[in-house]
């Protein structure tokens, strides 16, 4: 039986694309949609001077143009909409902002639309840098009641 509803996870990476392109061959589906999380470009500002120590300087975005990191982000989603309707998959894509962190806005995004199953692509480290970060991928796993399939990066 096929799934009605799958959320591909989306960030541009070699990764992201084999996923997609694992999506294409091993899911049957009714419909697809690629999901690109971003993250404002003023939260970004705050959490790296946080990180630097630095204090940040008063930023306030301009009302009238589009925050950079969203423009980016539907570039980035378009291209992933393209490698699915490649893949033979019936897609639409969304760009989602990220309140908290990027794993939390897609697990979000899936509770949203009630998908059937999310599809990530990960980095695939191992040892003590797996320990030291672990990944989107991962904590997609561990934090959705969705089944979830991790496409593992190519050689």
């Amino acid at each position: 039986m096929p799934a009605d509803l799958i959320l591909i996870a989306y960030d541009g990476s070699d990764n992201a694309k084999r996923a997609i392109d694992y999506a294409g061959r091993f899911l049957t589906t009714s419909r697809a949609i690629v999901v690109t999380a971003w993250e404002p470009m003023v939260r970004q500002a705050a959490r790296m001077s946080g990180l630097s120590g630095v204090m940040q300087p008063e930023w306030v975005p301009d009302d009238e143009a589009e925050d950079v990191a969203l423009t980016d982000a539907k570039v980035t989603n378009s291209e992933g909409v393209a490698l699915a309707e490649a893949a033979g998959l019936k897609v639409e894509g969304q760009c989602t902002e990220c309140t908290t962190a990027i794993w939390s806005a897609i697990v979000e995004k899936a509770d949203e639309m009630n998908v059937d199953i999310i599809v990530t692509g990960t980095r695939g480290t191992t040892g003590l840098r797996a320990l030291l970060q672990s990944s989107v991928a991962e904590h997609v796993l561990r934090h959705s009641h969705r089944p979830v399939l991790i496409v593992p990066p190519g050689k």
